[in-house]
């Protein structure tokens, strides 16, 4: 069995400001939204929601880190998202601003990288 690390506090310096303050560490989580966009187009304006809902309403709550999107078997797409997050409450608040599922989440106990992804590597060889 592997156990998830621990959320614990500590403390975060802003140099610009001169302030200081604490902020909760933030796990990894994985979210599946299956068949939840028509076409790109769709899910391209559903991405520029879901980063500005991020960046700009809950920075310290969510971090979208990467997604992978998947072609269903009904034509549709859908996506697994990886996220950083206070906890899985913040994942369910996040997507239900931007108006996507966020019902399929799972805590990421260890990340196992095997080899870079293949678009990441093309990329730094080159």
């Amino acid at each position: 069995m592997i156990a998830r690390s621990p959320s614990f506090w500590y403390p975060a310096v802003f140099p610009f400001s001169g302030s200081f303050r604490w902020e909760e560490a933030m796990e990894l989580y994985a979210i599946r939204r299956r068949s939840a966009w028509a076409n790109a187009e769709e899910l391209e304006k559903a991405a520029g929601v879901s980063a500005k809902v991020g960046n700009e309403e809950m920075p310290d709550r969510v971090r979208w880190i990467r997604s992978y999107v998947v072609a269903e078997p009904d034509g549709r797409l859908g996506t697994i998202c990886i996220y950083q997050a206070r906890d899985i409450d913040s994942i369910r608040e996040h997507a239900r601003r931007v108006g996507m599922p966020g019902d399929e989440v799972e805590a990421i106990a260890k990340t196992v990288v095997v080899r870079s992804d293949p678009e990441e590597a093309a990329q730094a060889a080159g």
